[in-house]
């Protein structure tokens, strides 16, 4: 892996650094993450103030309501961290029905899952942390009570989401506004913003260790306005909840281990387009070449039909994953794949919302980390007086009672964050991610095949022109891209849609350990934020 190649001239240089790097897409959640460096922190600690920050500083992404994924490289091995909620109980697809719904709703009480951000920062510091709990809060809790100024593209994103929200007038949706949008509007650019109900929130989880959230006053506050407003959300839900330690899973690409968080999240689609796309010879054709993209393109179009057929909560349904990562199933799907687009479908295995952020210490600890509420602000619900807003990433289930996604009362949906790792031979290459939706594990394929076939630094790697599947035979592909490629696609049959770099095609973080130890880190160029380190 050549880690200095750059052949974008728009590229920002890679950051190097050897004591401790923090990146994520907001400054100063990168700040408050190096700020727990210095003071002593490990990696761990630096991603947990750097995901709590996050909530304050980009809430057009994330809150205190998210869900949260992380791995963690202790030194020695890879630890999986599953932080996302389940739905509420007294909530039965047969009420769905009934209410109308032919498909899951996106906003509303409906698609609200148990948040598991809270719990997942305090299972993560008590297993990993060296500082008090409540000193990885101080940064968010400042920024919350004393303002920060809103950042361009966070001002753009929440400007889009005011649009979208404009109908949301009910009762529920009361908190929204008078969080987000007191006086109408959306800040601007530089506006000062301020949250004290924010902060008291964030004062009450770092008191009681989250347990307020899940089995205190705030979960009684939750509960209550979910019984007021038509909610389903109860405080035995909220007591409930769990993360749970998972073991990862991976593929072998060209010698290197490419390591997701197991289902309910959809990791295992990048890990299926891999082992698709291995079987190619990638690197003799040049990275910006209509065979490369086609090629890649392919697989993973190959890969989500595989995992919109299975993944789901494997609490309640088996997940082939073995069957699904067998190198001869790939082998299967690769032989579909011609030099013409094609339709994709499901095959038989058993015949053969997001913000990111990666932190990494002078120990060598490493953490990939995500959380997210789906969908910009989530459900459009938040507990009025606290700042809460809650996920909807019930929104992800499907109301097929035959699919294995399909929704049950205390189940996980299919879930579209994931945080991802590397490795080589037994040891940690680093943390990487490309949050948004249904983007990142087309991202995380991206980013690997920039890595490993084409010997791109991060920052380069995360600059490079992208592509996203959409449906079909449809792609969206990102402006900058050679024009040549683009149509090449259109003469292989690819529905080409081209479209400015945006957020649309993820925003990503990467980190990766050089044999000297130190490290060489780019953050996305399609976010506001950087790499920093110490």
């Amino acid at each position: 892996m050549n880690c200095w190649e750059n052949p974008y001239r728009s590229a920002r240089s890679p950051l190097i650094a050897h004591r401790g790097v923090v990146a994520t897409s907001h400054p100063l959640a990168v700040q408050a993450g190096i700020e727990m460096l210095r003071r002593g922190g490990n990696a761990v600690d630096a991603a947990i103030a750097t995901a709590i920050t996050l909530t304050v500083i980009e809430p057009t992404s994330n809150g205190i309501g998210s869900d949260a994924f992380a791995l963690v490289w202790d030194g020695k091995k890879l630890i999986g961290l599953n932080g996302s909620g389940r739905a509420p109980a007294s909530l039965t697809l047969e009420h769905m029905r009934a209410l109308g719904h032919e498909t899951m709703p996106s906003r509303g009480w409906l698609p609200v899952t148990v948040p598991g951000a809270p719990t997942a920062w305090r299972d993560l510091h008590k297993r990993f942390g060296k500082l008090r709990f409540a000193e990885l809060l101080e940064p968010a809790i400042a920024y919350a009570q004393e303002g920060h100024p809103v950042a361009p593209l966070v001002a753009q994103s929440w400007a889009y989401a005011l649009a979208a929200y404009r109908e949301l007038r009910g009762a529920e949706f009361r908190g929204w506004w008078e969080t987000f949008a007191p006086e109408g509007q959306a800040p601007q650019a530089g506006e000062l913003w301020r949250s004290p109900n924010h902060a008291n929130t964030l004062r009450r989880i770092a008191q009681s260790y989250a347990e307020d959230f899940y089995n205190g006053e705030l979960s009684e506050e939750i509960a209550r306005f979910a019984q007021e407003t038509g909610g389903y959300l109860s405080k035995r839900d909220l007591a409930e909840h769990t993360s749970r330690w998972v073991e990862p899973i991976s593929v072998n690409y060209r010698g290197y281990d490419v390591w997701e968080i197991p289902p309910n999240g959809q990791g295992l689609i990048a890990l299926l387009g891999l082992n698709i796309l291995e079987g190619f010879e990638l690197a003799q054709h040049a990275r910006d070449s209509v065979q490369s993209f086609h090629w890649q393109i392919e697989a993973l179009k190959l890969a989500f039909a595989d995992g919109h057929r299975h993944i789901a909560d494997p609490d309640s349904v088996p997940v082939p994953i073995r069957e699904l990562l067998d190198k001869r199933y790939a082998a299967q799907r690769r032989a579909l794949i011609g030099d013409r687009a094609l339709d994709p479908l499901p095959g038989d295995p058993y015949s053969a919302g997001t913000v990111y952020l990666c932190t990494a210490d002078s120990n060598g600890m490493m953490v990939s980390f995500i959380q997210s509420n789906y969908m910009g602000f989530g459900s459009g619900i938040v507990i009025p007086g606290t700042g809460i807003a809650l996920q909807n990433r019930g929104a992800c289930f499907s109301l097929d009672s035959q699919h294995p996604n399909s929704f049950q009362p205390k189940k996980r949906p299919y879930h579209t964050i994931i945080p991802g790792f590397l490795t080589k031979d037994g040891r940690a290459l680093g943390p990487f991610g490309v949050m948004g939706g249904f983007m990142q594990p087309q991202g995380h394929l991206q980013m690997v095949v920039n890595t490993v076939d084409y010997g791109l630094n991060p920052q380069a790697s995360l600059d490079a022109p992208r592509w996203q599947w959409t449906k079909n035979r449809e792609i969206e592909i990102e402006s900058d891209a050679a024009p040549e490629v683009i149509i090449g696609l259109r003469e292989r049959g690819h529905g080409v849609k081209i479209v400015e770099p945006s957020g649309r095609f993820g925003r990503g973080q990467i980190i990766w350990r050089l044999p000297s130890g130190a490290y060489i880190a780019g953050s996305d160029k399609r976010a506001d934020g950087y790499a920093a380190g110490i």
